[in-house]
């Protein structure tokens, strides 16, 4: 199973985009979704995006990766439980 977090296309060239993850910039490729626009959300997995989703699925996915993150910071969680 692959994960992919959200983010938000900043910029955009002919086959790739800044896009913006939980605070950081990131160069992706965006071949998959040709279509995409600045302003878009898309999914990113091993630097390419693979499907443009809504604010409200982008927003809602990184909440859950957030929370991941405090769970594995308190010890609740360890790398290995998934």
């Amino acid at each position: 199973m692959c994960v992919g977090v959200p983010g938000k296309v900043i910029e955009r060239d002919e086959y790739t985009a800044i896009v913006e993850v939980m605070g950081s910039r990131m160069k992706v490729g965006i071949i998959l979704v040709p279509d995409v626009q600045v302003g878009d959300y898309v999914l990113v997995h091993a630097g390419k995006a693979l499907q443009i989703v809504d604010e409200e699925y982008a927003r809602a996915s990184a909440e859950a990766w957030a929370l991941i993150g405090e769970l594995r910071e308190q010890g609740v969680l360890e790398e290995s439980d998934r």
